[in-house]
Order: structure tokens, then C-alpha cells, then sequence
């Protein structure tokens, strides 16, 4: 029998060691929004249209500092995102006593639609929808900036959804 000493086993899994590294080498895993990803370094060349509301203007400054890297927005973009961000509150627990809402959910929606800026072609386009909870404090004071806060907390998750949305829209071509 070829595998009954154990010189002829340890060479059996040697060689299936070295079976398993030689096809894996070939294999490319890397981070979908590293320096060496295609999507990473044009990411940075994205500009974003201009906001209406505080609320959008929160989520398109997150998305610059992400898309590129603290740097700011570029002067000379290659691709343009148009940004549409809406937020709303929504009551969730109402007290039967008093008929107080005590919290609830900032809902926030953003439609996006990234273009080539020079040939104004589609690359990406979508829908994100976020959810951040929200505790309501009896003072009207404390509500209002537990819902702002909550506000920033959906923003921010929002640019890094669509961060990833772009990166992948980008890395795709």
C-alpha cells in the first residue's frame, strides 16, 4: 500500500498543501475600497450636487469626506452625483396617558444617480433608506436635539451606504 509508511503520508499532504497554495495564488482578494481597487481611486474624482436643506448638506459633506479621503471635493470631476436626501420623524411609542410620543425613528431616504460628467452616461442609480431610533425627552429643547442628533447618526450611515454604492458602481467598470 503506497499510504501505510508515514514518509509516503507526509509527502500525500504535502503535496495537496502545495496543491491548495499554487491554485489559490492566482486568487485576487482584496477590499472593495482600497488604493488598489479601480472604484477607490475614482471615487475620489466624484462631485456632488449641491444641497437644499441641512439635513442633505449633513449627508453630502459625509459623503465627500468619504468618497475622498478627507481631501475635499475635486475641482475637476470625472463623474457627477445628483443627491436627493428626505427625513422625516416618525412616532413609534405614544404614552396612553398623556398621548405623548416617549420615541421614535428618523426615517431618511436619499435617490441618487451618478453620471460621467464629460458624456453625462448613467453608471448608477438607486434608492438608500436608513432608520435611526430616537428616544423623546419631555423637555421641548432636549426633543429637538435628540432628533437632530439622531439626524446625524442616519446621515452618516446613509453616506456610507452610498459610498459603497458608488465604489461598487465604479469598480464595475
Amino acid at each position: 500500500m503506497l499510504l501505510s509508511d508515514g514518509r509516503s503520508l507526509k509527502f500525500a499532504i504535502s503535496a495537496i498543501g502545495l496543491l491548495a497554495l499554487t491554485v489559490t495564488a492566482g486568487c485576487q482578494v482584496r477590499p472593495l475600497h482600497s488604493t488598489g481597487s479601480a472604484g477607490a481611486g475614482a471615487a475620489a474624482s466624484v462631485s456632488v450636487s449641491e444641497a437644499d436643506d441641512r439635513v442633505e448638506q449633513r449627508v453630502r459633506n459625509e459623503l465627500i469626506f468619504l468618497l475622498g479621503g478627507g481631501a475635499g471635493e475635486p475641482t475637476a470631476a470625472a463623474y457627477h452625483l445628483e443627491l436627493s436626501v428626505a427625513s422625516r420623524a416618525v412616532d413609534v411609542l405614544v404614552s396612553s396617558s398623556d398621548d405623548v410620543a416617549r420615541a421614535g425613528r428618523i426615517v431618511m431616504t436619499a435617490d441618487y444617480n451618478l453620471t460621467r460628467s464629460d458624456s453625462g452616461e448613467t453608471i448608477r442609480s438607486g434608492r438608500r433608506q436608513v432608520v435611526a431610533l430616537v428616544d423623546f425627552p419631555v423637555q421641548e429643547f432636549a426633543k429637538l436635539r435628540a432628533i437632530r442628533d439622531a439626524e446625524n447618526r442616519a446621515a452618516r450611515e446613509l453616506a456610507e451606504l452610498l459610498r459603497a454604492d458608488i465604489a461598487t458602481g465604479l469598480a464595475k467598470r
